[in-house]
Order: structure tokens, then sequence, then C-alpha cells
């Protein structure tokens, strides 16, 4: 279970239970920090060459040769999860990244980079919606509650829903990396036979399984799923 409780930083620390907190200070807090995650995002691309971008591409099923082919652009998002947050036999971009830039220690800059380097790949189902703000969501392979504040998700999703994603929790509350795919119970068993060595795995490593992430987010493309996904980042002031 996560904290009950986040810390809102404005001129000076303050601590409040979750419970106390209204909807407006959870959401300006959320806003933010999900703006310092956008400049991070951005800044850590110059970590990725051409070559790691293609090559991931082609192991989604989006190049041929060293040719992007995307149904649109928002298919780059997969390609760039993968190639910040995982690697394969080398350092991490998101790592290489962290080494080379200078963040004020303790400020909401390093709170995010630190938070974005332990992000982790994730099956959620929608539990309930939070009572101040987001949603509460069971992560089903590690078997834990989290509370997620997202704005587009918590206005399009219904209770029951699945997806994968990968979350970071800067705070007391979760946060996307911005990839999402709607998920049932055939594409996971899809993507685990797209990749058998998979089935080597027992459960608890398979989530952790840099190889996993890909499978679904490769079955999802080629199925034309993404396709039906709208992203939306609810961006109105908070109520």
């Amino acid at each position: 279970m996560v904290s009950a409780a986040v810390v809102l930083r404005e001129d000076n620390a303050i601590e409040r239970p979750a419970a106390l907190l209204s909807r407006a200070e959870v959401l300006t807090r959320y806003r933010h920090l999900r703006e310092i995650s956008r400049q991070h995002h951005s800044a850590v691309l110059d970590f990725l060459s051409k070559d790691t971008i293609i090559s991931q591409a082609r192991r989604l099923g989006l190049a041929q040769g060293k040719t992007l082919l995307l149904d649109s652009m928002d298919d780059l998002n997969f390609v760039f999860d993968l190639a910040i947050h995982t690697a394969k036999d080398r350092s991490r971009a998101i790592d290489r990244y962290a080494r080379a830039v200078r963040l004020a220690p303790g400020s909401d800059e390093t709170l995010m980079l630190e938070a974005m380097r332990r992000a982790r790949f994730a099956i959620i189902s929608i539990v309930r919606r939070h009572p101040v703000a987001g949603l509460i969501v069971k992560d089903l392979f590690r078997g834990v509650e989290v509370w997620l504040v997202d704005e587009g998700l918590e206005s399009s999703l219904p209770d029951g829903a699945a997806l994968a994603t990968r979350l970071f929790t800067p705070e007391g509350f979760a946060m996307t990396a911005g990839v999402l795919v709607p998920l049932d119970i055939e594409l996971i068993e899809d993507a685990i036979a797209d990749t058998p060595q998979l089935l080597r795995n027992r459960r608890e490593e398979l989530i952790d399984d840099r190889r996993f992430a890909e499978a679904i987010y490769r079955v999802a493309l080629a199925s034309g799923l993404m396709e039906q996904v709208a992203y939306q980042d609810t961006i109105a002031e908070a109520g």
C-alpha cells in the first residue's frame, strides 16, 4: 500500500493526511509534477541514439530496416518508453541522463527524476475512485493497491477496467509515465505466446522482465487496438 500522505511544497513544505487535502490541492500538485516529468522526458530523449530508437521500433514492429512505419506519432511513445526505462546489457537512458544533469538537492526536479528512475511496468485494474482525486488501482501482478492520480484516466475509465502502463511514485500518489494499453486476458495470453521464453519466469519475475512489456506493446500495436485509444491530459483549472 502506498502512504496515505502526500507532500505539497510551496514556500514551506507542509504535510497533511490525504483525507484533509482538497481536490484542488492534489490536482495542482499533480499538474506541477507532471510538467516537470514532461521536461525530464524531453531532455532524456537527447540521450537516445537514432540506432537505439530504430532497433527498438523494429522489435515492436514499427520499423523496417531503418524506416519507421507508424500509424500515428503516438506509436513512438512505446518506443521511447522501452528505450528510456529499460536496456539490455547497457545502461538505461534515464540513468545516463541522471548522471549528466545537475539539479538542486531536495528540489521537485530531483524528486521527479528519482521517481522516474524507479518507474515500474505494471498491469493495473481500476478498483474505485479515490475520495479526493484520482483512482485506487490494483497492481495485479504485485498484489498491492495504489493511489493513482491521472485526470484523463479518472474521467474516462470505468471501475474494473484493466490496462498496462508504467508507474512512478514521487510522493503519496502514483503517476503514469505516459504509455497506456487497454487490456484483457486474451491480449496478455497473446503477448506471452508471442514471447514463449517468458514462460520460464515466475509470476513475480514476469512483470519486471523488459520483454514482457515489449510483448504487450507489440501485440497491442499489431492488433490495431491502439488506434482506438486517444491520449488525454486534462489541464483545466482544478475545482
